[in-house]
């Protein structure tokens, strides 16, 4: 006899998700950057998109600026206040407002600038491969599915040119 894991829901009640411990993450790259995770997505089973419930403390940012070049991201504010920086620019953002990130378009980040937990819902496609830019860093992450991710110097990147790429 086997045992055989629960099917994972497709409904997720305010009680369930309340009851979910959440996981601590740090951003690779920025050790500011802390969040409680609660993967809303992967609890029911979705594999084409991430759809977490965050908690930032406040001082703290969601992630390294970053842009994507192939994966639509964007983020719905339940409760706090914030600072959004997309491009160069610096929004104050609250609770009820809505960040679409394009991809290949502006690198976002955001932090939380006021004095409760800000949260927030976050969705982001989940290709099998996705390049990001981190501008404030000069660096460029490649990630493909089935190999391991490599993080390069942007200044070391050499771009090909002619017919190269080109059937």
């Amino acid at each position: 006899m086997t045992d055989t894991p629960a099917p994972q829901p497709y409904l997720l009640r305010k009680s369930d998700i309340a009851a979910m411990a959440g996981t601590d993450k740090t951003h690779f790259l920025n050790p500011n950057a802390k969040r409680v995770n609660k993967s809303l997505g992967d609890a029911t089973g979705l594999t084409g998109l991430g759809i977490h419930l965050i908690e930032v403390q406040p001082g703290h940012q969601t992630t390294e600026h970053h842009l994507h070049h192939h994966e639509d991201e964007a983020l719905y504010i339940l409760e706090g206040h914030a600072t959004a920086r997309i491009g160069e620019e610096v929004y104050e953002v609250r609770a009820g407002d809505f960040i679409g990130y394009r991809k290949g378009g502006l690198a976002h980040s955001l932090k939380n600038t006021g004095t409760t937990v800000l949260k927030c819902l976050v969705i982001g496609e989940r290709l099998p491969h996705d390049t990001g830019d981190y501008p404030d860093l000069g660096k460029r992450l490649y990630r493909n599915a089935g190999l391991p991710w490599a993080l390069v110097p942007m200044e070391q990147i050499e771009e090909l040119g002619g017919s190269v790429g080109k059937k």
